[in-house]
């Protein structure tokens, strides 16, 4: 991206797509989600006019909620931008299919749902797409030949390659996809929804950030001094998080979470609304 290229994102997305924006020209221009985690199409399509490039995430880390990818993907390319999509938040509690999506590029981590190790993750980028992008980063595997001069980006994945990698977390990546297709998809996702139910159930209307009907095991609720509670949730075994926004906490129920420590953490809340 050129200094005077536009870029269009949503705040919903991590703060390391801002950094690497902003590191490379000047600040994107955002979509303003609305209060329960949604994109308006609308405004998407507003912000993406004359971009080159528009990034938003598959699910919302802020509430958890289903981005409409397949139609925001089809928004950009109609206003002649790439699309990439942050699915960092997808693989291990959700179903996915790049192929339906229709993004120019796909990226996610191994270290959250799917529970590998810190380190691990992967880069689908579609095959034509990849062919007219020049890497950031040229090592003596993205190259065809590392002595020649001048070098060629290898074809294919290798070109988004570097050097030599830590295999300790892409094997743990593989047996991490391995464990989630043994259980199956459909199966872990329906048991994520049935336990983040148990949880959205139980808490007040004006105090849930989060989708009434689950989209993700992320949940947002309302606390009075979010880092003080995680704290105080800390000291009784219970791990959450606090949000930069929405001002909240963020739960975050997996398959392996049982419903009594969701009861647990609700007992730990009670107070919060009392």
């Amino acid at each position: 991206m050129k200094p005077t290229e536009l870029r269009a994102d949503t705040p919903a997305l991590h703060e390391d797509v801002y950094l690497n924006f902003g590191a490379h020209g000047p600040s994107p221009q955002y979509v303003v989600e609305t209060e329960d985690g949604r994109v308006d199409p609308e405004s998407f399509a507003e912000a993406v006019d004359g971009a080159r490039l528009a990034c938003f995430s598959a699910v919302t880390w802020t509430h958890g909620t289903r981005l409409p990818v397949a139609e925001l993907v089809d928004i950009a390319h109609d206003a002649g931008a790439l699309a990439l999509v942050d699915a960092v938040q997808v693989p291990g509690q959700l179903p996915m299919d790049v192929e339906e999506w229709g993004a120019d590029a796909v990226a996610a981590a191994g270290h959250k749902w799917l529970m590998g190790l810190w380190g691990g993750g992967f880069l689908y980028v579609d095959r034509d797409v990849a062919e007219t992008l020049a890497p950031r980063t040229v090592g003596y595997r993205s190259v065809e030949t590392p002595t020649a001069d001048p070098y060629e980006f290898a074809a294919g994945a290798r070109r988004f390659e570097v050097g030599s990698s830590n295999p300790a977390p892409h094997v743990a990546l593989a047996e991490a996809i391995d464990a989630i297709d043994e259980v199956g998809i459909d199966r872990i996702a329906d048991r994520i929804r049935k336990l983040v139910e148990h949880l959205t159930d139980s808490v007040p209307d004006d105090r849930l950030r989060s989708p009434a009907t689950p989209e993700s095991g992320l949940v947002t609720i309302d606390v009075d001094e979010p880092a003080a509670t995680v704290e105080r949730l800390a000291s009784e075994g219970i791990v959450v998080r606090a949000l930069p926004t929405p001002n909240a906490i963020r739960a975050s129920i997996h398959a392996v979470n049982t419903s009594n420590e969701v009861d647990q953490l609700l007992d730990a809340l009670d107070s919060e609304w009392e």
